[in-house]
């Protein structure tokens, strides 16, 4: 099956060539420079990467932009991963296998007991907690992370309809995923502390607060 990765990138020029290194070869690379202002896209285009320039500012209206770069020649499997190295791109036939064999649509990481120590920090703890707590009150179904990492089946995709420009694109994704009869997998996979920069989320009081509301009204909004 034809796999496409589209990854959405800000500020990300120190952490890029290893993910991109890391990226199985068969794997159609899409690199979204969401208006960085160091040289993340000069890096992704000397390691072989599609590169497109979203200015729009938002995770979600970055990954729709590879979305609609995509659409004239659609992969069978889009993988979504982030460009800070933390996720294992190595290991990204785990996420595709069960899609590719019939067995899943939606396969995304699992990093609530995998991930090393210190990895994931006591606001990525609390705010997966919060979010997968409220979706399964609000649909039924059990997430046990909103993991970034993620394989979803291209026409199953498009069905979903995504539209949320933010941090609140993983829950609208998860919680559509449901409401849509998706077939959904957790798989644990290693993840590792950010080797280069500041996360968008994590890295600050106001990044944090602004993704904790994000994601509260995603949450309420796709219910």
């Amino acid at each position: 099956m034809n796999v496409a990765v589209v990854i959405p990138a800000l500020n990300e020029a120190g952490s890029l060539p290893a993910v991109l290194r890391d990226v199985p070869p068969h794997v159609r690379v899409v690199v979204v420079d969401n208006g960085s202002d160091d040289d993340t896209a000069a890096v992704a285009r000397a390691h072989g990467a599609e590169v497109l320039h979203e200015p729009r500012r938002g995770y979600g209206t970055a990954v729709q932009t590879g979305m609609a770069h995509l659409a004239t020649d659609p992969p069978d499997i889009l993988v979504i991963l982030d460009g800070d190295h933390a996720d294992d791109p190595t290991r990204m036939d785990d996420l595709v296998r069960p899609i590719a064999e019939g067995r899943a649509d939606l396969v995304q990481i699992d990093r609530t007991w995998s991930a090393e120590p210190h990895a994931l920090t006591a606001v990525q703890v609390f705010g997966n907690g919060l979010a997968t707590s409220l979706i399964h009150l609000t649909t039924g179904h059990r997430y046990r992370d909103m993991g970034p990492f993620r394989a979803i089946r291209w026409d199953r995709l498009v069905e979903l309809e995504m539209e949320d420009p933010t941090w609140g694109w993983n829950v609208e994704m998860q919680m559509k995923a449901v409401h849509h009869g998706l077939r959904i997998l957790e798989i644990p996979l290693p993840y590792r502390k950010r080797r280069a920069g500041r996360s968008k989320i994590s890295g600050s009081l106001t990044g944090s607060l602004r993704a904790g509301v994000r994601i509260l009204q995603a949450v309420a909004r796709y219910r």
